[in-house]
């Protein structure tokens, strides 16, 4: 396969990249943002928290290790592009199937290699994520500047209802019995019985689910549209809110629905169920100049001092002094920028983290917010 063709990057201010395409032909749209994570471009590319955007990848070299069906964390990439500075042409793992390139050929998704992503970045940081067009084909600045400058702003945008489930459906998977941060449930005092929890789809990461189940916690899938009744009639121990795209005022069904659970069943909540819960609470949230995307944000968590390296992938955050009130407390902070990570209320028998626990791949140090989770649904009162 030739990765010699040549591509064009134009961001909605004017600034232009030339590269080589590799993966699919055409042009794509959307916001461009950068993650710093130096592997895990499979995982960023099929996670639905990604829809309507183009990655830059800031690691220089990407694609060495190739790509396998295992890894994917949804059923189809969702990005719109990713941005390398060097795409491997050599793919070397012992469980790799198939090159970038190509899995990115057959699966239609356009990238660009070639271009100074320090530069980009660096641009990115200064002046904030910004609207942009991939193309392979239209190689024409002023055409590509009018395209990227007509595209939507992703305040506002709902797009948890573009990634969600189209019906409910039962997920029995765990993590592979060769991880070695399997729970020991035993040690507390947990007899292992199973409990069943509804999962509100938002853009769910199959990893998530996976690791629900390795705790004992048998989730139904459900659409992001799905009602508080509905959840209710199905008579779960607890409620899971999934991670997603998007803004997540515009997903006011979902705060509706947030609403009349809030107080009658346990809820654990990521990423977008985290800034979800919190607006269901009465809180605010707001958009970041930059994002958090990469898999090595530290985050204090308040209750005990400890400090937990955590993978990161989100553009709006919880305002938190607007939880005053809403019978929330503040429970995590983000070290970068102090910006709220953790929300919680015992009163209401919910909490949820800005991060991503169940990262793969990425740190292992917040996987016990599941067993935390199983606790809160167990009855054990948890710290918070």
């Amino acid at each position: 396969m030739s990765t010699s063709r040549p591509a064009l990057l134009v961001l909605a201010d004017g600034t232009a990249y030339r590269g080589r395409a590799f993966g699919a032909s055409g042009e794509r749209a959307g916001e461009v943002v950068f993650n710093t994570s130096m592997t895990g471009y499979q995982e960023i590319a099929t996670d639905p928290s990604y829809s309507g955007q183009i990655v830059t990848m800031t690691y220089p070299h990407i694609g060495n290790y190739g790509t396998n069906a295992e890894d994917d964390e949804s059923d189809r990439p969702w990005i719109e592009g990713m941005i390398v500075r060097e795409l491997s042409p050599v793919a070397s793992n012992f469980r790799s199937t198939r090159t970038l390139a190509a899995w990115f050929e057959e699966t239609g998704v356009l990238g660009i290699e070639g271009i100074d992503t320090r530069s980009l970045t660096r641009r990115l940081r200064g002046d904030g994520a910004i609207n942009g067009v991939l193309s392979s084909e239209d190689l024409a600045i002023p055409s590509l500047l009018e395209k990227a400058k007509a595209l939507p702003s992703m305040d506002g945008l709902d797009l948890a209802s573009r990634v969600t489930c189209a019906a409910p459906y039962a997920w029995n998977e765990a993590w592979p019995p060769e991880w070695n941060a399997m729970p020991d449930l035993a040690s507390d005092g947990d007899d292992g019985r199973p409990f069943k929890v509804v999962a509100l789809d938002f853009g769910a990461k199959r990893n998530i689910l996976r690791s629900l189940v390795t705790h004992g916690l048998v989730p139904t899938v459900v659409p992001a549209t799905t009602s508080a009744e509905e959840i209710l009639a199905l008579e779960p121990d607890g409620v899971f809110l999934s991670n997603g795209p998007g803004d997540p005022a515009a997903v006011t069904y979902a705060v509706a629905t947030i609403k009349k659970l809030l107080g009658k069943v346990p809820i654990f909540g990521i990423c977008l169920g985290h800034q979800l819960l919190a607006l269901a609470a009465g809180a605010k949230t707001y958009k970041l100049k930059f994002g958090h995307r990469g898999a090595n944000h530290p985050v204090r968590e308040h209750a005990t001092g400890r400090v937990e390296i955590t993978s990161q992938n989100h553009g709006f955050v919880v305002d938190g002094e607007s939880l005053a009130g809403t019978g929330f407390e503040p429970t995590h902070t983000n070290l970068n920028d102090m910006t709220n990570a953790g929300i919680a209320s015992a009163a209401m028998r919910a909490f949820a983290v800005q991060y991503h626990p169940e990262a793969a791949p990425g740190p292992h140090d917040a996987q016990h917010l599941f067993l935390r989770f199983r606790r809160l649904v167990r009855g054990v009162p948890v710290l918070v």
